[in-house]
């Protein structure tokens, strides 16, 4: 099985020989994210696929804010493509977490760190933010750390 980025490109491909533009265009703007995130630093480099899903995850929010504020703007034929980019854009990104399992994961990397706490919120959100592993955006992880450890 390939990589990330290699089945990105092929579904790129599919896209544009069905000729389904908004899914080119989507494509392209991902993976145009991806080479920009490989050139950036002081080498070019080629991403692991984890690197990608982090690229796709800040494309994906980025979607999903522009949304918002289209709508917000009454924009709707706007908001509504964002959506739509987002929505294939998130075919590409794991499964995310329940707030149930949010909760559990949490739960699970305090005890094991013996967190308590609100001295140790860092060292407790880096073990949680290890644990859920971008499965879940940061604000989330963020507001469960904060709700166990009682601050």
């Amino acid at each position: 099985m390939g990589t990330l980025k290699d089945r990105l490109n092929d579904d790129l491909h599919t896209a544009m020989k069905a000729r389904d533009e908004l899914t080119t265009a989507t494509l392209r703007m991902t993976l145009a994210a991806v080479r920009n995130a490989e050139v950036a630093g002081s080498a070019a480099r080629a991403l692991s696929d984890n690197e990608v899903l982090a690229v796709l995850t800040k494309e994906s929010k980025k979607r999903r804010e522009a949304a918002t504020a289209f709508a917000d703007a009454g924009r709707s034929e706007q908001a509504s493509k964002e959506r739509s980019e987002g929505e294939i854009i998130d075919r590409y990104l794991p499964k995310p977490l329940t707030d149930a399992e949010i909760s559990e994961l949490v739960a699970e990397a305090l005890a094991a760190g013996n967190f308590v706490g609100k001295a140790q919120l860092g060292p407790a959100m880096k073990a949680a933010q290890a644990a859920i592993a971008g499965r879940a955006e940061g604000g989330r992880v963020a507001a469960e750390v904060r709700k166990q450890l009682g601050i």
